[in-house]
């Protein structure tokens, strides 16, 4: 049987010890903090950090690990996330796309699943008693403890001495008299218990996020509302270069170099490439999510491709680009004269809020 995706980072990374308990490691200085409070307490700890689309950085960790000394886990939720998106979240979402109070409950849910798996007695969370107004207001913290199932096993050092004593506290498993009082959005508790404990890189405030960020969530929504079921591959393609839509038609083209080798390692086999054959530019990607795009639309797409190759729109004469997809080929040559369909359309989120409002019932919270 094969390994699942959480056990086989497991084996990958060494980590088959036991620990003492598990802690939701963002990257982030509050997540941080929380894992050298239970260090300092001769805790073992192992940090969990959630990947998907919208968040994780998992070529960051083996430097977090040498920097501050906590042995962290990859854990790929990609699929599921996007399933808890696509699914309307129960608790509703931010100001864009994020769903923070399910997103919480799902960690700490997956968290409670991993527990067994090293022996580990309960879970730490770096949230702190209202830093944010949707998913650390007081409420908040205990609905998602509930829902989570995990109200006799997680910890929140940074506010312990505000919130009722855990059993982990009761036992005397973590010295609660060692723990801080940190409430409220300011960040000078933190920035102070960070110079105590030396350290010497201190994360940013700004958000990991990208379901929290206006732009991105501009290039995700037409996933979200125009594909039957997108996959985590789309909304990383839905990441790079420019966006554009044509009804449901899709395409993607790169700004420099770099965008045109990040395009190319997401292309799938039933994408179109399109690529100019004999000057150097911008490639595209088409993503066919609805059927095979027709001739008239895939010379539509290449025209608007033409509109940002300075060297195609100088040339004199029609410019040759290439169309593909595994083994379909076409050449089309467009006049560089030519105007692209103003039916192309870049998302802009100011535009698509609407459609998100009807989308997600549930009320708004700020976040």
């Amino acid at each position: 049987m094969p390994l699942s995706p959480v056990r086989q980072s497991i084996r990958l990374s060494g980590m088959s010890q036991t620990y003492d308990c598990l802690a939701l490691f963002s990257g982030g200085l509050d997540s941080l903090l929380s894992c050298k409070l239970m260090q300092q307490q001769n805790l073992r700890v192992l940090g969990l950090h959630f990947i998907s689309p919208f968040f994780g950085k998992p070529d960051r960790i083996d430097h977090w690990q040498r920097e501050h000394g906590v042995n962290i886990l990859p854990v790929d939720v990609s699929r599921e996330y996007v399933q808890l998106l696509l699914g309307g979240p129960k608790w509703g979402v931010g100001k864009c796309l994020n769903p923070c109070v399910d997103c919480k409950i799902f960690m700490l849910s997956r968290a409670r699943e991993m527990l067994s798996m090293f022996g580990a007695k309960f879970i730490v969370s770096g949230e702190v008693l209202g830093q944010r107004p949707m998913s650390q207001r007081r409420e908040a913290l205990g609905l998602i403890r509930n829902e989570a199932g995990v109200r006799d096993v997680l910890l929140r050092p940074l506010s312990a001495a505000s919130l009722p004593p855990t059993p982990m506290e009761e036992s005397g498993l973590v010295d609660r008299s060692m723990l801080p009082n940190i409430v409220g959005r300011g960040r000078k508790p933190q920035l102070e218990l960070a110079r105590e404990f030396g350290i010497r890189e201190v994360p940013t405030p700004a958000g990991g996020c990208l379901l929290t960020d206006p732009g991105s969530c501009a290039r995700f929504w037409p996933l979200i509302s125009r594909m039957e079921t997108p996959e985590p591959q789309d909304f990383l393609l839905a990441q790079l270069g420019r966006q554009y839509w044509h009804g449901d038609h899709w395409l993607s083209i790169g700004r420099n170099k770099q965008d045109n080798q990040a395009l190319m390692e997401q292309v799938q086999t039933r994408d179109i490439v399109f690529k100019p054959v004999d000057i150097p530019g911008p490639i595209a990607v088409g993503r066919q999510h609805k059927g095979e795009w027709s001739k008239e639309m895939i010379q539509s797409a290449a025209v608007l491709l033409l509109q940002f190759s300075p060297k195609a729109r100088k040339a004199r004469e029609p410019v040759r680009i290439k169309a593909g997809s595994g083994n379909f080929l076409r050449e089309f040559s467009p006049d560089p004269g030519s105007e692209a369909d103003p039916e192309w359309k870049v998302p802009e989120w100011e535009e698509l809020e609407r459609e998100k409002k009807d989308f997600f019932r549930r009320p708004e919270r700020e976040e």
